[in-house]
């Protein structure tokens, strides 16, 4: 069949909803309060999919969610209704999704049979304790923040919201809107002690003649400062994939997109130092801007004794550190939440696991007063998302 004009998954999601599912529910489940939506993973819900993104897991789906009673009661038969009768088309896209053989990724693929929909029914508290391993709609605590990459926070609170008949779904994505203001402080020092920690490679790895070392350390650098220009914009830094199409839309993009990119193009230490010491200064000035601390010098400097600039930005740290209120916030380690300090995206897709190496490295389940609920799984690996 002809592949019809794209059109972004969040639209195709809402008229999916509007013109074809919410009917049949009915048919299914006369009366029952539901709430519908596009979120979780997939590059649609973050806007960044695109005519390639149909090739696997996108196309018309959603979630329709139901009291935790009418789960158990409806969702056998509002699966099966909207199994048998679904258009087999919608506005030109395939509602059946076949398997691929891997793993459980499936594709858009035309059927004479019974739709395997991708209309997932479940209710708002169990959708978001396997999504995030926490309810937020019980309150979100230190430990569930550090716990919780932003990656899937930024899929927990994008996409879009078609119908709240429960009026529980678009509270729950409220309270994760962003860091209360404490533990956003403590991020962004986080993030500039990242920073601190090896702006003076460049220099060294050069001057030894490592330049290949250099300029890894230099990508390093260059995207710890991408990270902290969304962080000090109220963004969720997404992962790898997504996050230069993220970062072009800070209002920093427009002045360090090219300075950034000569960083990363230069052939030697020397001008590799010299654009990301311009970057630097950058973004210590939207730093200052943000007057969340008192005024830190944005000028560049000598490391200690050796002929390498760089900002210091460790002074970053200290004064946003400085202005913690919460003592359990402002002594923990300076390490930030669990996506700082892991990149593996076989830990970062699985809350039982980000859990596990949060508590572990910065012990804030003792501040939580509550007990905790062990969730193992997750909503599937990092190349389903898009």
């Amino acid at each position: 069949m002809p592949t019809p004009a794209f059109l972004p998954g969040l639209e195709l999601s809402r008229r999916f909803y509007t013109e074809a599912v919410r009917s049949l529910l009915e048919e299914a489940a006369p009366g029952v309060p539901h709430s519908a939506a596009r979120v979780g993973p997939g590059s649609e819900v973050l806007g960044y999919d695109t005519e390639r993104s149909a090739d696997h897991e996108w196309g018309p789906r959603l979630q329709l969610f139901l009291h935790p009673h009418d789960v158990s009661r409806h969702g056998g038969r509002i699966r099966h209704v909207l199994a048998e009768h679904l258009p087999k088309t919608f506005h030109g896209w395939p509602t059946h999704f076949a398997a691929t053989g891997d793993r459980d990724i499936r594709v858009m693929r035309v059927t004479d049979g019974r739709v395997h929909h991708r209309v997932e029914v479940t209710g708002v508290s169990s959708w978001f304790r396997a999504v995030l391993g926490f309810d937020p709609s019980s309150g979100v605590t230190p430990a569930d923040w550090l716990a919780t990459p932003t990656q899937l926070l930024a899929e927990a609170t994008a996409g879009a919201v078609f119908h709240d008949g429960l009026h529980t779904l678009s509270p729950a994505r409220a309270a994760l809107g962003w860091y209360p203001h404490d533990l956003w402080l403590h991020v962004l020092a986080c993030q500039w002690q990242r920073i601190a920690q090896e702006e003076a490679f460049v220099g060294r790895c050069g001057e030894v003649g490592d330049e290949l070392g250099s300029a890894v350390e230099a990508a390093r650098l260059v995207r710890d400062l991408m990270r902290l220009c969304l962080l000090m914009d109220r963004r969720y830094p997404p992962y790898g994939k997504w996050l230069g199409s993220a970062f072009a839309r800070t209002p920093a993009a427009p002045r360090l997109t090219p300075v950034l990119t000569a960083a990363l193009a230069a052939t030697d230490w020397h001008a590799r130092e010299r654009h990301l010491v311009h970057a630097y200064e950058i973004v210590a000035h939207l730093h200052n801007e943000l007057e969340l601390t008192d005024r830190v010098d944005p000028a560049p400097r000598p490391y200690h004794s050796r002929p390498f600039r760089v900002l210091r930005a460790d002074r970053f740290t200290r004064a946003l550190v400085a202005r913690i209120k919460a003592p359990g916030i402002r002594e923990l380690p300076t390490v930030g939440a669990v996506d700082q300090f892991v990149d593996s995206a076989d830990v970062l897709s699985r809350p039982d696991r980000t859990r596990a190496v949060a508590d572990a490295v910065t012990d804030t389940e003792r501040h939580d007063g509550r007990p905790r609920e062990r969730v193992h799984g997750g909503r599937g690996e990092r190349g389903h998302r898009g």
